[in-house]
């Protein structure tokens, strides 16, 4: 499980569209970095060190699960993306973006390419300044004492205006949505993104039990004598996991997204089971689908045929190996139907056919995006 490091960070701009500048400064650090968790006022600087027209400054906190130097390649990319262009010359120059590592976390990190805290910060009130408005508290690790003192003893008397100028924070899923629930045919990649979703936005994650089952395997070796036993026991599992889950708010974590939803048993049980065993299933289903907590997104993930058979052979689960194409058609089948006629839930269909998420960062910034977009 990987953790979310808070991290701060301090961007400057003095040429060029400067608001703007900064706003695709802070829109590539939440795509490639992290959760944008706070933004400063916008501050006006003269030019630190040299002589050249105004800087804009802010100071931000991302929530980021990147090591520091992953972090430092991030930030160099997102400077070229903007037109940065690095030299190995030194000083103080104008420029079109300027992001500084000013904390990660409360570790101390020296090496070549990087110096956290940065080396600076403490001596330059346009860093300190719109620090202080946004984590006035934190301890510095080195003096030990509150970035607000740090401010107070800094003996820069260099002019920071504060602006009327307003910046947007970029959206993040926790801002959106209380509890996600994605879902998919057998082998579209449900767990795979409900798990990268829960480590980059830091969610409290339910995956389903279906490992748990005993009856699985044998289901798939006896359809008819075990399809009753084996949806019953589902059903039974998903409302307790789901019951307990959703009603455990998690202080620690942002949001909830879940691998499934329990209608799921209601669309497999009518595929696997016969009219009359269906009938009674159909009655419990009813009684149990009225108390469970409804997803504020649904998510479907489309995975056409031929790849979910790629997928399921590639995982390499021995009671999965035989799942005949038709099966997994009448599954999708029964996803079509449902999303058709529930109209209280909130929809998002997603063909990932030709995408793959896992290895792929651009593939999953654009789903990610999808998601934010409802």
């Amino acid at each position: 499980m990987q953790i979310l490091k808070p991290t701060y960070l301090s961007l400057g701009t003095n040429q060029g569209n400067k608001l703007v500048n900064l706003q695709q400064a802070i829109d590539l650090i939440a795509e490639k970095i992290g959760v944008v968790e706070k933004t400063s006022s916008v501050y006006k600087t003269e030019s630190w060190g040299f002589k050249s027209d105004d800087f804009l400054n802010i100071c931000i906190k991302v929530s980021t699960k990147l090591n520091p130097e992953s972090l430092l390649k991030s930030i160099h990319e997102i400077e070229l993306l903007l037109g940065r262009n690095r030299t190995a010359e030194t000083g103080y120059k104008a420029r079109i973006i300027d992001i500084d590592v000013l904390f990660f976390d409360t570790e101390i990190v020296i090496s070549k390419e990087l110096v956290v805290p940065h080396k600076d910060m403490l001596n330059r009130k346009f860093v300190m300044i719109p620090l202080a408005e946004i984590a006035p508290n934190i301890i510095h690790p080195i003096t030990k004492q509150p970035i607000q003192t740090c401010l107070e003893n800094c003996t820069d008397n260099s002019p920071v205006e504060k602006t009327s100028l307003v910046l947007k924070r970029p959206v993040s899923l926790a801002d959106k949505f209380n509890y996600i629930a994605i879902e998919g045919n057998i082998g579209s990649g449900k767990t795979t993104l409900s798990t990268m979703i829960a480590e980059d936005f830091n969610a409290k994650i339910i995956l389903e039990r279906f490992a748990d089952n005993p009856f699985l395997p044998k289901f798939y070796e006896d359809n008819d004598r075990y399809a009753f036993p084996l949806e019953m026991s589902f059903l039974a599992d998903r409302y307790s996991q789901l019951s307990d889950d959703l009603a455990q708010f998690d202080l620690f974590k942002n949001f909830i997204v879940s691998d499934y939803y329990i209608f799921k048993s209601l669309i497999f049980a009518q595929i696997t089971l016969q009219k009359d065993e269906f009938y009674l299933y159909r009655k419990m289903f009813d009684i149990m689908y009225k108390e469970i907590s409804k997803p504020d997104l649904y998510i479907y993930l489309y995975q056409d045929t031929p790849q979910l058979i790629k997928n399921i052979k590639k995982r390499g689960r021995e009671y999965e190996q035989n799942i005949a194409p038709e099966y997994l058609d009448k599954i999708h089948q029964g996803y079509s139907s449902f999303i058709k006629t529930e109209e209280n839930l909130k929809t998002l269909i997603i063909d990932v056919s030709q995408k793959d998420f896992l290895n792929n960062p651009i593939d999953y910034n654009e789903i990610i995006s999808l998601i934010k977009g409802q």
